[in-house]
């Protein structure tokens, strides 16, 4: 199975295409997959039913202070998608799943 690495947060341009990020909410689980960049498909939520393409545009707190490019424990998570521009609650706790990581018993 693969390692999940609880982080406090992490910037999406520096993962490895295909990680996953799990993304708590305080009232939703996403599940992000990165693409390329900040580039990611995103589902969960009430938005994203099914993965959806989107672009991470970052971490903010109410009205603004933008991490460009972040997911950060206690702050929002902002995305763009084609249609919608998506900014959710809070962030509670955050793993990623780097493909490729392994673990022998």
């Amino acid at each position: 199975g693969n390692v999940m690495n609880p982080v406090d947060s992490v910037n999406v341009p520096d993962l490895p295409p295909l990680t996953t990020v799990l993304v708590w909410t305080m009232n939703s689980l996403y599940r992000v997959v990165v693409t390329e960049g900040s580039n990611v498909y995103v589902q969960g939520g009430p938005f994203f039913r099914d993965p959806t393409s989107a672009h991470l545009e970052g971490a903010s707190i109410e009205g603004g202070l933008l991490m460009v490019g972040r997911i950060a424990v206690g702050l929002l998570m902002e995305l763009r998608t084609v249609d919608n521009h998506v900014v959710t609650s809070p962030v509670l706790a955050i793993t990623t799943e780097r493909p490729g990581d392994t673990v022998t018993h």
